[in-house]
């Protein structure tokens, strides 16, 4: 155990608490009292820590890797994490540079640069009507701790723009394998696949067909073009015939 300790930089307490809560359980006990740890605890020992920087609470360390069991699954949700949050630092550094460069100057710094990438509860709060929902129906949450403002506004355009696309090309009359529906579906995957997640024509079609399914979302459609919910869904289809 002490060789873990020593290996990790956390204590042996530490190391007690983990076994004595289920989250880290040595490979062997032995008769002298003498933890041991091998690989596969030392791997998951690693993605602990990892959830430590990213400020995760033990009880939700455990649930994620109670239901992850493929470890290069994990380090990749890990990267996208820690990369979404060295962002977010680097933002607010951003904010501190360019307040200490007004500061030296003796001038204002205008208030709305000011709180550039500090102001989380804005955006946030827009999610909580969404998030209820869909932990209410579904027992799932949209994780928002480790997402800028600007992400989520940039997401949030792009989303609105592509359904109002979606939407003029319904009113129009294009069919759902007319060569624009195609881009216009191709460009927003993209977006999806390099600013929030993985997501493959399949994907899309899933994602699709939870639309028509939930009738939260699917009023959200409906409200902005009658019939949009089913010709999102035949036009995704026919994308990945």
């Amino acid at each position: 155990m002490k060789q873990v300790a020593d290996l990790t930089g956390i204590t042996i307490k530490t190391l007690y608490h983990y076994h004595k809560i289920g989250l880290l359980e040595p490979s062997e006990v032995t008769e002298a009292g003498y933890r041991l740890y091998g690989k596969e605890q030392l791997e998951r020992l690693q993605h602990i820590l990892f959830y430590r920087e990213l400020d995760f609470s033990l009880e939700a360390i455990q649930t994620i890797l109670g239901e992850r069991n493929n470890r290069y699954t994990v380090l990749m949700e890990q990267k996208v994490l820690m990369e979404k949050k060295r962002e977010r630092i680097n933002l607010i550094l951003e904010t501190i540079n360019e307040t200490i460069h007004f500061e030296e100057r003796g001038k204002e710094m205008d208030e709305h640069k000011m709180f550039k990438g500090l102001n989380k509860e804005q955006w946030q709060e827009q999610m909580n009507e969404q998030n209820e929902y869909l932990n209410e129906h579904y027992e799932y949450e949209i994780p928002t701790d480790d997402i800028t403002s600007n992400e989520l506004d940039e997401s949030a355009r792009e989303s609105q723009e592509f359904m109002s696309k979606m939407a003029f090309a319904l009113k129009e009359g294009w069919s759902v394998d007319d060569e624009r529906v195609k881009h216009l579906i191709a460009h927003h995957i993209d977006f999806i696949n390099e600013h929030i997640m993985e997501l493959d024509e399949k994907g899309f079609v899933e994602s699709t067909w939870f639309f028509i399914n939930d009738e939260f979302h699917k009023n959200m459609l409906e409200e902005q073009q009658i019939g949009l919910s089913y010709y999102l869904y035949a036009a995704s289809v026919s994308y990945s015939e």
